[in-house]
């Protein structure tokens, strides 16, 4: 049966990403046009208040523990993030892990095409800047260059989580990946897939080119309980009571210089992961066997707390005023009408938000370039 505290989650999400599109990030849309840069440096910091609200609702009200082991985050440093991919919902929870070590508003994910198109969500991704790829490398590839090459243009720091395995374990995944370790004479695994490293050589490449990257950051993301794989284990009330990350940092400089060698490098750390995930699974209690995180979060526990109340206490604000302004005044019903069918229309016209401002970004460039 739906959940009653499983429904009041989602739709809360729904609502403050669905009216936040329209009534926090609509009116700045017009701001790329005449700076793209400087709309991204707004749109980032508007996101960045919406992604706290999870954390809070999390943490706060269905009482979630949050336990961060191995190296920490540098704060503010410009990196790529690579998990693996144990629920659909992994994003999702990394953010709480983010909100005490890093900033939340430099945070960047590649994700599938098909979540652009979602209500609200898919509307906050695109003004986001999210990378969305769909599975057909040369597609993908001069895509991701494109984004990667506008963020080191406009010197946008950034912390791109990728999952190379490209999709959450299930059964059927584990299969397909176990057939291709058969094939490749590979080790079968239990707890990750086996990565595709393509995507991740090349984002490597291209950030260290553009002089954007710092460090590769290895997170490992464990469940001692209730693992809800996808959402619809959200609605049914089934909330992990833990999530346990264990971080790996990795300076830029110390990475391995060629693709082969890269690809080698990721694969190794995933047949890291499998044994750190068998003998979290095999202790007793669950828990990886590190010392909490060696670099100290960037803000203090009281500073997260009063982050995560004024998260909760700005949006369900918000919404509420949303909807009363709804019902009360025909001009806002108007507005939100029109920024509806703009979302609506765009991404049929464009292909997306995200596609508009890096068609900005060229203009801009193209029109220094002559004055040059």
């Amino acid at each position: 049966m739906v959940s009653l505290r499983g429904l009041c989650f989602l739709l809360t999400l729904f609502l403050g990403s669905f009216f936040g599109s329209v009534f926090m990030l609509g009116p700045v849309l017009p701001l790329m046009l005449l700076s793209p840069a400087w709309y991204r440096w707004v749109t980032d910091r508007i996101v960045a208040t919406w992604l706290t609200l999870p954390v809070a609702l999390l943490e706060l009200v269905f009482g979630v523990k949050v336990v961060i082991t191995g190296d920490g985050f540098v704060p503010g440093e410009r990196s790529v993030i690579i998990m693996n991919h144990r629920t659909r919902l992994d994003w999702m929870f990394l953010w709480c892990c983010l909100l005490r070590y890093s900033y939340l508003r430099l945070e960047k994910i590649c994700l599938k095409a098909a979540l652009k198109a979602v209500p609200g969500f898919g509307w906050a991704m695109q003004v986001a800047c999210f990378i969305f790829i769909r599975r057909r490398w040369e597609e993908d590839r001069a895509h991701m260059a494109n984004m990667l090459q506008y963020f080191c243009h406009i010197k946008e720091p950034l912390q791109l989580l990728l999952f190379p395995e490209g999709t959450d374990l299930t059964e059927n995944t584990r299969a397909r990946s176990d057939e291709f370790a058969e094939k490749n004479g590979l080790p079968k695994y239990e707890y990750v897939l086996h990565p595709r490293t393509t995507g991740f050589t090349f984002i490597v490449d291209m950030l260290r080119k553009g002089d954007n990257l710092d460090a590769v950051h290895d997170i490992t993301v464990a469940y001692p309980q209730n693992i809800p794989q996808t959402e619809r284990h959200l609605l049914l009330g089934l909330f992990p009571r833990e999530i346990h990350f264990h971080v790996r940092r990795f300076s830029a400089a110390c990475l391995p210089s060629s693709a082969e060698q890269l690809q080698r490098w990721c694969q190794e750390r995933w047949r890291e992961k499998e044994q750190r995930l068998c003998a979290f699974y095999r202790s007793e209690p669950r828990r990886f066997d590190q010392p909490e995180a060696r670099v100290p979060p960037c803000k203090s526990q009281l500073r997260v707390a009063l982050i995560k109340a004024a998260s909760l206490l700005y949006w369900s604000a918000f919404i509420t005023l949303c909807c009363a302004g709804l019902w009360l005044w025909t001009a806002l019903r108007l507005y939100f009408l029109l920024m509806v069918i703009f979302f609506l229309c765009q991404q049929r016209v464009t292909g997306g938000v995200e596609l508009m401002e890096l068609a900005c970004h060229r203009r801009w460039s193209g029109a220094q370039v002559k004055q040059d």
